[in-house]
């Protein structure tokens, strides 16, 4: 499978001599795939996001994008075009006072041809589903739907990588699920690699993986079945698990036998009806 993103033991201190937020990481992000980073607090996950294009540059070890060094300045340019970055406060990427002069900003930038432009302009918006709100001003959107804006802002670029740095941490939970939603559309139906830094554990249960970072290092890789199954491992690095995950594990301790797998809300619900009546749970039509 072709490789993404590569970071190659990397270290990085934000002073030099300083505290290490990143100390000897290795890990590999394929094309296509979905990957959730997590962490506890000051774990350094939000400081491996920024490698990924070339924000920060590590200390010492490498890190690839598509095989090009975030090292060398003369391909930065290139980089930053294959990843997009999505940043936890929409505000701080709307920069014009129309939704779609916002979503066009850095392709009117780059010279973009403006027929070109608005073929493109108007895709990311469909894409984010924003397309209705092309004429409004952004300050009068919800928070969940400034972050589709700024998330169509970035597919206009057309990237093949998009990292979302903790990217709904400031979103309710509907304003959370439909940002969720349109990333898995993008993922799923349009074959974008996702790099997705978050603390919400449902929504790294819906990731192809999990990296679980502490202390600048890669603690725990997995899907999120294999990593959210250790539920003591998760818990002792100051990490909560699903819920479903969550209640298997207490009922399994309370001596109610449950998979120990089970991290969706469907597969508990269908375990839970087997185990009190003896039968596999009806088949939804």
């Amino acid at each position: 499978m072709d490789e993404m993103l590569t970071a190659r033991d990397i270290r990085f201190a934000y002073e030099e001599g300083g505290r290490l937020a990143i100390d000897g990481l290795s890990v590999q992000v394929n094309k296509g795939e979905f990957l959730a980073v997590l962490g506890a607090n000051g774990c350094g996950k939000s400081t491996l996001a920024k490698h990924f294009n070339a924000i920060l540059l590590p200390t010492a070890g490498k890190v690839l994008v598509e095989g090009m060094d975030t090292a060398d300045e003369d391909r930065l340019w290139d980089i930053r075009q294959k990843v997009g970055m999505v940043f936890q406060n929409p505000d701080n990427q709307i920069v014009a006072t129309v939704v779609e002069e916002d979503v066009a900003f850095a392709l009117e930038n780059l010279g973009v041809e403006p027929g070109e432009m608005r073929r493109r302009v108007d895709e990311a918006m469909e894409l984010a589903g924003v397309y209705k709100y092309r004429e409004k001003a952004p300050h009068k959107l919800s928070g969940g739907q400034k972050q589709r804006v700024a998330i169509a802002g970035v597919i206009a670029m057309r990237p093949d990588c998009l990292v979302l740095d903790e990217a709904t941490a400031m979103l309710d939970p509907i304003g959370r699920e439909k940002v969720m939603r349109t990333v898995r559309s993008l993922n799923r139906d349009h074959g974008i690699t996702v790099v997705a830094i978050t603390h919400y554990m449902e929504e790294a249960a819906q990731a192809d993986r999990v990296v679980v970072m502490s202390g600048g290092k890669v603690a725990l890789e997995g899907t999120p079945k294999e990593v959210f199954s250790q539920v003591e491992a998760v818990r002792a690095l100051h990490l909560d698990v699903p819920q479903s995950a969550e209640l298997c594990h207490e009922l399994t301790a309370a001596g109610c036998p449950m998979p120990p797998d089970l991290i969706c809300v469907d597969e508990c619900a269908a375990a839970l009806y087997k185990l009190l009546t003896g039968k596999e749970a009806p088949a939804h039509g």
